[in-house]
């Protein structure tokens, strides 16, 4: 019990040894250390952790916050341009749903140097800040304020497993669920087309995927939403944003407003 758990490196390792560390002894301390933007910028923070099975993400898991998160920006210099840019999609998530303003400078972000160390450490430091406070407002889901930070999951996960976890990553995942969760905020909260005109270019900025494949299954992608979490009794909880920089959970999104978004994708 005097001992603790190490993750050092992407999100899939720090949700993996946070619940071993959660389970282990009934708890010992946890200990993460993220070598993706993705990691840094939202999976090493707000203790959830678990493991995925055949059924879908995070299925199994506990909430286990860590006792301490080291991030080194140095390590981001040794990523592959693609697993670097797709951590970008949960920084623009957390844009959408909580700071405008983070929105407006992401839209002048150099992309042609986009690892420059003085802003990366105040992107990265401004995420952690966002969630850390979303996160202590309502930890355990237990108030429903948490939830916004689902803005985009549902479809996004549905995606992942639809492609067998292999064929897009997580971020990439996650934008095309952005894309979805505009459409539907259009229709049920009134989220303007200009802004969602300017989250799909915010997307393509940073290489993001905001169209499927032609030969990719949309059925497939809508069949995974059964293992979502956020359905419960065959009634959906959908993050929807009304407008760039706020989010609220909607009840009046029905299963064919979210066919139709995944048919459009």
């Amino acid at each position: 019990r005097q001992s603790f758990v190490f993750g050092l490196g992407g999100g899939v390792i720090g949700d993996i040894s946070g619940f071993v560390a959660a389970v282990y002894h009934r708890g010992i301390p946890h200990v993460q250390i993220p070598t993706t933007l993705l990691a840094m910028v939202d999976s090493s923070i707000g203790g959830k952790t678990g493991v995925n099975t055949r059924d879908g993400k995070n299925l199994i898991g506990v909430v286990h916050h860590p006792s301490l998160v080291i991030d080194d920006i140095d390590v981001l210099k040794t990523l592959p341009r693609r697993e670097f840019n797709q951590g970008f999609a949960e920084i623009i998530k957390h844009a959408i749903v909580a700071d405008g303003r983070m929105f407006k400078l992401l839209r002048s972000w150099k992309t042609r140097s986009p690892r420059r160390p003085l802003a990366l450490q105040r992107l990265i430091r401004r995420n952690i800040e966002i969630k850390s406070k979303i996160v202590a407002r309502d930890e355990r889901d237990a108030t429903g304020e948490r939830a916004i930070l689902n803005f985009g999951h549902t479809v996004g996960h549905a995606i992942e497993r639809a492609g067998d976890y292999r064929k897009f990553l997580h971020g990439e995942a996650l934008s095309l669920g952005i894309i979805a969760a505009c459409a539907i905020s259009i229709k049920r909260t009134g989220l303007s087309p200009d802004e969602r005109d300017a989250i799909v270019s915010l997307l393509r900025q940073f290489e993001l995927p905001t169209t499927l494949p032609k030969n990719f299954r949309r059925g497939k992608v809508f069949d995974a939403l059964k293992f979502d979490k956020k359905f419960e009794g065959g009634k959906v909880r959908f993050v929807v944003t009304p407008r760039i920089g706020a989010a609220q959970v909607a009840t009046n999104v029905t299963l064919a407003d979210i066919r139709a978004a995944i048919e459009d994708l």
